[in-house]
């Protein structure tokens, strides 16, 4: 099987190196990639958001299997244009990756299917935008209603920041969704989708906030780690059962049937787990820890869910222990990031590319946010987190700046989620 990822960050790092341990992988390619899927897959240059041009790609490199990394590519339409020229492709058509493009037609789709999910209003003319306020809080959820790579949000207990957000992404065109707070800890569900066919992954958690100890302008995701080890044992098919399966059969529904990787992003609070938001494909971190994870050969998994045949798949087996990732981020992110430095210690085993190149003379520099996803797996969450601090100290790039506390609390066995008596 000839398989071509789209993308260029550290999920598709992830996910080139998965491709390529898996036997049914005959050659392997990823466009635009990175100076790390370099190492492992042919390069190709392409423009990820551009359809036409990826279906071309796909059919001259002759791709048995397209596997889309980014949301912006899937809301703009690229699978359906790799699936209209006769390849399978791994990634939702335009009409379901809404589910993420929208968080207005999420919270329409969740409410057709009954999913929990925090109270929310839209505003779109900032006349209406103190009244709206006024109904939320205190501590304000505003969010950018389209895609922001992670960083439209804004959670405050300061209505003057939350109202100073809302201006200003009402001033650039984008309608404002108002959310009421969600308390308890977060966690990450990704489910292999096949219209009504939903195959759960591990959990994982990530870390959106950019300093240690949550504070700071929330990122892309600056670390992860998987499984949950305080999570209840029927969490995950708690989650199917109420959030994922009842999401995509209303989407089946809807004439959108979902095709790919569907997120789940959740709290799990003192009422029982609801919706933050829903992704349409993998999400970055936590890609790196949960495919760290998963022995079974995901070419062929992806390939089944492509293809309608995700029902008729083996069970997923896991490797036992953990894994924990922590991300490098250059100078000046989440804000402008500083780029062109040299990077040492990218070449590590557990290293994964995010904004790296390769200049002329072989060096490797940055050249985005977030640059490297550092890895690590053990016996224990302490263990990998172990592993993964270990390899970031034998890393350098000048300015850099990570959180030296991923996974610590989880570690420490000092995060719990409500159990049904704190509920009641």
């Amino acid at each position: 099987m000839r398989v071509l990822v789209i993308g260029s960050g550290a999920r598709e790092h992830a996910l080139v190196l998965a491709a390529s341990g898996d036997p049914t992988v005959t050659a392997l390619a990823c466009a635009p990639g990175n100076a790390g899927t370099a190492a492992v897959a042919e390069q190709l240059g392409v423009e990820a958001a551009d359809p036409d041009a990826v279906a071309g790609l796909a059919k001259s490199w002759q791709a048995d299997l397209v596997v889309v990394g980014p949301e912006v590519p899937l809301v703009a339409g690229v699978a359906d244009a790799v699936r209209k020229a006769g390849i399978a492709c791994f990634g939702p058509s335009a009409a379901a990756a809404r589910i993420e493009g929208s968080k207005a037609f999420a919270k329409d789709v969740m409410a057709a299917a009954n999913v929990p999910t925090a109270r929310c209003e839209v505003v779109d003319n900032p006349a209406r935008l103190d009244a709206a306020l006024a109904r939320f809080g205190p501590t304000w959820v505003v969010k950018d209603d389209g895609l922001a790579a992670g960083k439209g949000v804004v959670v405050t207990p300061d209505i003057d920041v939350a109202r100073k957000h809302a201006i200003m992404l009402l001033d650039g065109g984008h309608p404002v969704l108002l959310e009421s707070y969600l308390d308890g800890p977060e966690a990450s569900l990704f489910c292999f989708v096949d219209g009504n066919t939903v195959v759960p992954l591990l959990p994982a958690q990530d870390f959106k906030r950019v300093g240690d100890g949550d504070a700071g302008p929330n990122t892309g995701g600056m670390g992860a780690y998987a499984p949950l080890p305080w999570a209840p044992e029927n969490l995950v098919d708690e989650l199917v059962e109420t959030v994922v399966q009842p999401v995509a059969d209303e989407l089946v529904n809807r004439g959108a049937p979902f095709s790919g990787l569907l997120y789940a992003g959740l709290a799990l609070t003192s009422d029982g787990p609801q919706v933050i938001e829903f992704n349409c494909r993998f999400g970055d971190p936590e890609t790196q820890v949960v495919l760290a994870l998963l022995r079974t050969p995901i070419a062929g998994l992806m390939h089944a869910t492509a293809t309608g045949k995700l029902a008729e798949h083996p069970p997923l087996e896991w490797s036992g222990g953990a894994a924990v990732t922590v991300v490098i981020a250059a100078d000046g992110y989440p804000g402008k990031p500083r780029t062109g430095d040299v990077i040492t210690g990218a070449e590590l085993e557990g290293v994964l590319h995010a904004g790296t190149r390769r200049r002329d003379d072989g060096a490797v520099v940055s050249s985005g946010g977030r640059v490297l996803s550092v890895v690590g797996t053990g016996k224990t969450l302490k263990s990998a987190r172990k592993h993964a601090y270990e390899t970031v100290g034998k890393v350098h790039l000048a300015g850099s700046h990570h959180r030296t506390d991923i996974a610590l609390k989880a570690a420490n066995g000092e995060v719990g989620a409500p159990t049904a008596k704190q509920r009641a």
